[in-house]
């Protein structure tokens, strides 16, 4: 299934839906949040969806919460801010256009206090939103048109990578701890340290390092990245997130981004990782 109709890239004006009940707690009270949350014992993830098109809120709410997922909706950028300062959800799937704050100033000032991952939902034309939003600290994006069921294995993905080892640990050396002149990677922990500082990399910004690192000087054409660090069907990929996502590692790693001492660019193919 694939989620297509003819206002999907075009935003209507807000409108409000009455807050769902909640058999695990009380739903939020702020108009145009809608909680979906059943009982149960075990713990299940909570998933923020911020979108103003209902149509596209109904059917990726559905099929998150047919995967599990308990669901807050917000269908505006300010209720949105105001139900983040008071809660963190497991993961925010964020639209770009949104009456009141838009998605780029909900994400800034998300990135200020926390790493939460995001997953932009983005309109297939507008190759600058996805680029600004990666900029801005976005895990992942999603363009529209797009397969709910695609939405889906990407939040799963994300959240996996949020929490476990590297992307591919499987296939990697399984040394937990990668050390090298004035960097040390811990593949356990997720940990991070360049000259006795811990640095803060995304769940994507980590698992990027790490495969290039374990593989010293080994070119890797962005496609080969993406295909190790995203999840995702070919026709998805756009090898601009690449880019974007070396771009920020050096901008925390490097003395002198512009002069990479670690991921150095190979002109017309890709990037390596020098020990």
């Amino acid at each position: 299934m694939t989620l297509t109709m003819p206002s999907l890239n075009h935003h209507s004006s807000s409108q409000h839906i009455p807050p769902a009940q909640s058999a695990t707690g009380p739903s939020p009270s702020r108009q145009g949040i809608a909680s979906s949350a059943e009982s149960g014992t075990e713990a299940r993830q909570t998933v923020l969806v911020v979108d103003d098109e209902p149509m596209v809120r109904e059917v990726v709410c559905r099929y998150l919460r047919l995967d599990g997922f308990d669901v807050i909706e917000v269908d505006n950028g300010d209720d949105a801010i105001r139900w983040l300062e008071a809660h963190l959800p497991d993961l925010v799937v964020l639209d770009v256009m949104l009456p009141g704050v838009d998605g780029f100033e909900i994400i800034r000032q998300l990135r200020s206090r926390s790493a939460v991952p995001v997953i932009m939902l983005t309109a297939r034309a507008d190759e600058t939103d996805r680029i600004v939003g990666l900029e801005l600290g976005a895990d992942d994006y999603v363009v529209k048109p797009f397969s709910p069921r695609e939405l889906t294995a990407r939040v799963k993905t994300v959240l996996r990578r949020a929490v476990a080892a590297p992307a591919g640990s499987s296939e990697l050396s399984t040394d937990q701890e990668l050390r090298f002149d004035g960097l040390t990677i811990d593949l356990k922990t997720r940990e991070v340290i360049v000259a006795d500082e811990a640095i803060e990399l995304t769940p994507k910004e980590f698992d990027l390092l790490a495969r290039m690192a374990q593989a010293p000087r080994q070119v890797f054409t962005r496609r080969q990245l993406l295909e190790a660090v995203w999840d995702s069907a070919p026709e998805y990929q756009d090898p601009a997130t690449v880019t974007v996502h070396v771009g920020r590692i050096r901008q925390k790693l490097e003395i002198d981004p512009s002069s990479p001492r670690w991921i150095t660019t190979a002109r017309g193919v890709g990037y390596r990782f020098e020990p």
